[in-house]
This record gives structure tokens, sequence and C-alpha cells, in this order.
């Protein structure tokens, strides 16, 4: 696989920033299973909500509380019946499983990725 050049200019207008899992709800609708998110990004962004297929890594107790790693700055996108407003960054394993990205210390909500 070959990977397309991207300018410093592109990379600063994305805004991966950090968030805590506040909420985390079934998502029956979805075609493949998923969790509907609610993550916390502190008082300048606010609450977002962002759909992820991680349930087969994830159950709900475990993702309650826990930092990610997200594009707050995406459009909003329509999936099914669900509004996500962010995106959940992850990282496939060789059997297709997402991990999640999240910082190895606790950092405040709506750090920006240095």
């Amino acid at each position: 696989m070959t990977t397309t050049p991207l300018s410093w200019a592109d990379f600063e207008k994305v805004e991966l920033r950090v968030g805590t899992i506040v909420e985390v709800q079934d998502f029956p609708e979805a075609r493949k299973p998923a969790w509907k998110l609610r993550v916390d990004f502190g008082d300048e962004i606010g609450i977002k909500r962002s759909s992820a297929r991680i349930t087969n890594l994830y159950v709900k107790e475990a993702l309650l509380g826990k930092q990610v790693l997200a594009v707050v700055n995406f459009p909003p996108k329509q999936i099914g019946p669900f509004i996500s407003e962010c995106l959940v960054t992850g990282v496939h394993r060789e059997d297709g499983a997402v991990v999640l990205v999240s910082p190895e210390s606790d950092v405040p909500n709506g750090a920006r990725l240095a």
C-alpha cells in the first residue's frame, strides 16, 4: 500500500482531541455490531456522539470512563437512524478487530494531539 503525501497545512486542519466516554448504548439498527458512544471533549467542544464498531473487544462497562482520541471537526454523518458527530480512532488488528487509540495517562478532555 502506498501513502498519499499530506501537507503540514492539511494535517493542521484535522482536530484530533482526547475525550472521555461518558455513555455507551446498544445500536441494534447498525448493519455491523456497534456501540453508540457519547464522548466528553471538555468545555470548549462539549459532548459529541459517535458510532463505533468495537463490540468484539470492548464491553459497555470497560468503555465508560475510557479516554479516546477522536477527530472532532468532521461534519455530522448519518449512520442509519443515528447521527455521528466525531470519529473515534482505532487500529485494526490482523483479525480485523479495532483497538481504540487512547493516551497512556490521563489528560484533560479536549487536549489536542501534539
